[in-house]
């Protein structure tokens, strides 16, 4: 599955530890502890008690479903017949199933061979989401049939069998049947075995209108009259391999569709609204390529006839990697040649390559529980980059990875309230917990550091190892170190298990001293926290791969070595006293690096020259930025090495630099010298902006589009003069038709004119929500909504949000938007949530958008008194899936303050000083 990305400008907020020079230490050390003092005291610290939870009884278990369902689209109800092969184990008068929202009308058990025994009673377990069915009669070892007959609802809760509000061309409103099973809703569409390590068969039957397309994971084998209705077909498809619950899916609607053949013979087809397959176009093409990517590179051939993926219109999640059947986010499958922008296309690639990766790892293998999500999902994560970069080698895909996933994950995990990959889950709330930055961005980063330190040739060969030994059965993170180590002769479980099996990651601080031709390295390793010094008693330790580059050869180790101990020194030869030591070249290893003050010194002017590889400059300005965080270094010597990018062409380290701007501004709105901040990103971003334009120049491509539209919004926000007119002048003509804006150039004009704009830009940009045809537009639209500043316009807004204007799943990012769009947009932001918490969370309970939801609206706070008050709400309106969502951000409110505390007074002077200077200066 793949979570829909948070806004970008709210996606870091970086934290940074390290072992500073003894002066600061007992400083930091005293104020770290002070602040854990004051978790402690708003009882942010500890996660609360597990609940109860026991996994099904084995006493019975499938063989195959065979299961009918008569969805009613008018009524919002279905109908539904099982008739499960089983297995009874050991005696029993009792059949345990998962069981949710669905009532059992009847239910009764034929053993081979013998008389039909009904169900006397029927249990529910609301709670824990459980069925007991009650027998007369003892149920003896052997096989037999399980058949219920129930009834269901079309819910409106993007999970389980659910229904989806499309609009037809001709503007009628209708609703088509989909789902959305994983984690743990296969129960709300039937009674099952609903855990990842029971598989079976499935025989599946749809009713279905006959007007309407029925897909499934297999391809159609039979479609005829239903015998009481002639405008009603009965679906049948192919019996599926041996498969989990939450792999199952079926959608019923109206929709067109795009097909090819991979070069494999697999039948690839896009499901679109109806009218728009054009926009399928890409995502088959993309899909077209994978499927013998992954192939190739598992030595697995994919094992079913088809594959279909489908664009969902309500839909919580990015997409879901049904076996099959892939459900998508309109956004994330369908591309319009002319009005899809760059990062578009390059986010539908990524999610194509996600999905298609789970079909052999995640389907073909499954976790043998929840505890193992991070393998389905860390692997998938870290694979959908190397297919991008497989179909699309200019999109330098490997640095954005950078960026996107790897600082992402150490933001999340320098937390107190982070939480290890392998984590112990029970109780379904507690599942939906993990889909997290952790298990998703962390899992990708230890995934691409163990790659890289065993190699591709034998990583292959692990995993092809793995693929066959466990396909069609259940596997944990055991197995697959079982096979890389088989493969590689390395001790992969021995390293691993330290990275999977605690939480947090390590800081590396290093310092040199040349010795005649040699330069000699001291190393030690301390657990990174995002408060300062980590002040327990046994500091964590990590098996940690290093690897050592040179100013010779920027661009390959000098030395490669496993730090398996907390100190280490280490000798390179041959390195002149002038050439520049740096570690972790592309930025692989998981851990932050802090250099002594002389290693520092000479690694910048590679900022400048250049010299250092791209993922680098960007590792060490990020790396900088953190510690300025903790406190280790002062904010105002990152901001002097930011000014050192003036020379920068990377669209990437821009990303990270313009990231990171972005949370300082966020803090600094919480100053009366925000504007101060604001010409500073103005003095960084203009000469890029200048040398870019607005419009594409002959041989420009992807990464220079994505570049032009970061520079334009960052120069265009901070109300840079010459950006903010043209911006103007663009949107009016866009608005009359005169020249449309091209996409990549639509968000930060949006953005600039509504920020600098009033309630008539508000209206205008409402309208053009409105006539948009395109789901991508609309949410290009509703990100921006939030840049609006008077206090009148941002109420309006948020009302909208929760309009039948924005699709439920968008919502979030509307108040997400608002929330970061302004100091007073927080405050309105908050309050809003708090008066419609009944609606919102309704709406969005036991799903990982009620997370989002939180995470966006309260993160950005900076005063400590806040994080008691975000903590007391939620007390008293309980949100189980999102309780560590609240902690973290209640932990990231009480960080903001000591930063702010701490620097505000040196970074206004700082930014005063440069004002003061000449502009030659």
């Amino acid at each position: 599955m793949w979570l829909a990305a948070a806004a970008p400008s709210l996606a870091r907020r970086l934290l940074f530890l390290g072992p500073p020079p003894p002066p600061l230490l007992l400083l930091l050390l005293s104020r770290s502890s002070r602040r854990r003092h004051r978790l402690h005291s708003l009882g942010l610290a500890a996660m609360p008690e597990k609940r109860p939870f026991e996994r099904l009884p084995a006493d019975v278990s499938p063989i195959n479903y065979s299961l009918c369902l008569k969805p009613d689209l008018l009524d919002f109800t279905f109908e539904g017949k099982l008739e499960a092969a089983a297995q009874v184990r050991q005696a029993t008068n009792q059949i345990v199933m998962n069981c949710a929202d669905i009532d059992i009308i009847t239910a009764s058990y034929v053993p081979e061979g013998d008389e039909e025994i009904h169900a006397t009673g029927f249990n529910y377990q609301n709670e824990d989401e459980k069925v007991t069915l009650s027998f007369p009669s003892t149920l003896q070892p052997g096989t037999g049939t399980l058949k219920i007959d129930f009834v269901g609802e079309l819910n409106d809760k993007m999970k389980g069998f659910y229904r989806s509000k499309y609009t037809t061309p001709s503007g009628e409103v209708r609703y088509a049947a989909v789902t959305q099973f994983e984690a743990t809703d296969a129960r709300r569409a039937f009674p099952c075995w609903d855990e990842p390590a029971i598989k079976a068969t499935f025989d599946i039957s749809l009713v279905v209108p006959k007007d309407r397309v029925a897909l499934s994971n297999m391809n159609v084998v039979d479609r005829k009259p239903y015998p009481d209705d002639e405008n009603v077909v009965e679906v049948k498809f192919a019996r599926t391999p041996v498969m989990s619950t939450y792999l199952v899916a079926f959608v019923v609607g109206e929709y067109d569709f795009v097909e090819t053949r991979s070069k494999d013979g697999v039948c690839v087809r896009v499901y679109t609204p109806v009218g728009k397959a054009e926009q399928g176009k890409f995502a088959l093409e993309v899909a077209a390529k994978t499927l013998p990517f992954y192939k190739d590179y598992f030595n697995v051939p994919y094992p079913l006839p088809k594959i279909d993926l489908i664009a969902i219109a309500d839909f919580a999640a990015g997409a879901m990697e049904n076996w099959g059947l892939v459900t998508y986010r309109e956004t994330a499958l369908l591309i319009d040649p002319k009005n899809s922008c760059s990062s578009s296309r390059q986010w539908v690639a990524l999610v194509v390559g996600h999905e298609l990766a789970h079909q052999w790892f995640g389907n073909l293998v499954t976790m043998e529980w929840w505890t193992h999500l991070w393998l389905n999902e860390g692997f998938a994560s870290w694979i959908e980059y190397l297919c991008v970069d497989h179909c699309f080698p200019e999109y330098d895909i490997w640095t954005q990875f950078v960026s996107a996933d790897y600082t992402r994950a150490q933001e999340l995990d320098a937390l107190d309230n982070s939480h290890p990959i392998e984590v112990s889950v029970g109780h379904p709330s507690e599942v939906d917990e993990i889909f997290d930055a952790i298990s998703y961005s962390k899992g990708a980063s230890v995934i691409r550091m163990l790659h890289d330190y065993i190699g591709d040739k034998d990583f292959k060969k692990g995993m092809n190892m793995y693929l066959t030994k466990f396909q069609q059965k259940n596997a944990a993170t055991e197995d697959l170190w079982e096979s890389l180590e088989s493969a590689s002769g390395k001790p992969i479980a021995a390293v691993m298990n330290t990275w999977t099996k605690q939480m947090g990651f390590p800081l590396i601080y290093v310092e040199a001293e040349q010795v005649e031709d040699d330069r000699l390295l001291k190393l030690s390793q301390r657990k990174f926290c995002a408060s300062g010094p980590y002040v327990g008693e046994d500091c964590p330790q990590w098996m940690v791969p290093i690897t050592v580059s040179t100013s010779e050869d920027p661009n390959h180790a000098k030395l490669k070595i496993l730090m398996d101990k907390p100190e280490m020194n280490v000798v390179l030869k041959n390195v002149k006293p002038d050439q520049w030591v740096k570690l972790n070249l592309g930025t692989v290893g998981f851990y932050r690096t802090q250099y002594s003050a002389a290693m520092l010194e000479s690694l910048l002017p590679g900022i400048r020259d250049l010299s250092l590889p791209p993922v680098d400059r960007l590792g060490l300005q990020n790396d900088l930025f953190s510690l300025a965080r903790a406190g280790i270094i002062s904010t105002v010597e990152v901001l002097k090495v930011m000014e050192a990018f003036v020379n920068e062409p990377n669209y990437t380290v821009w990303s990270d630099l313009s990231c990171n701007l972005g949370i300082l501004s966020t803090l600094l709105s919480h100053t009366d010298f925000y504007e101060e901040i604001q010409e500073f990103v103005k003095d960084v971003f203009s000469p890029i902006g200048e040398r870019l334009g607005w419009d594409p120049k002959p041989g420009e491509g992807h990464l220079d589009a994505l570049l032009r539209g970061l520079v334009l919004g960052k120069l265009g926000k901070a109300g840079h003069k010459t950006t903010l007119e043209e911006a103007r002048r663009r949107f009016k003509d866009h608005v009359e038709g005169k020249q449309v804006l091209s996409a990549d150039l639509r968000s930060p004009v949006y953005l600039t004119v509504l920020k600098h704009g009033d309630g008539t830009t508000l209206d205008v940009m409402l309208k053009l929500h409105k006539q948009a045809d395109m789901q991508e537009e609309k949410n290009r639209i509703e990100r921006v909504l939030g840049a609006t500043l008077s206090p009148e316009l941002i109420q309006k807004v948020l009302t909208f949000a929760l309009s039948e204007e924005v699709r439920p799943q968008d919502t979030v990012s509307v108040i997400g938007g608002v929330a970061g769009g302004s100091k007073h947009g927080r405050k309105a932001a908050w309050k809003f949530i708090k008066d419609n918490w009944e609606e919102l969370y309704n709406r969005y309970q036991g799903g990982f958008l009620i997370s989002r939801l939180i995470k966006l609206s309260v993160e950005g706070f900076a005063v400590d008194k806040m994080a008691g008050e975000v903590k007391a709400f939620f007390e008293s309106h309980p949100a189980p899936s999102a309780e560590r969502t609240i902690q973290q951000c209640c932990e990231n409110i009480l960080l903001n303050a000591a930063w702010l505390k701490r620097d505000a007074e040196s970074i206004h002077q700082y930014l005063l000083q440069r004002k003061a200077l000449p502009a030659t200066a």
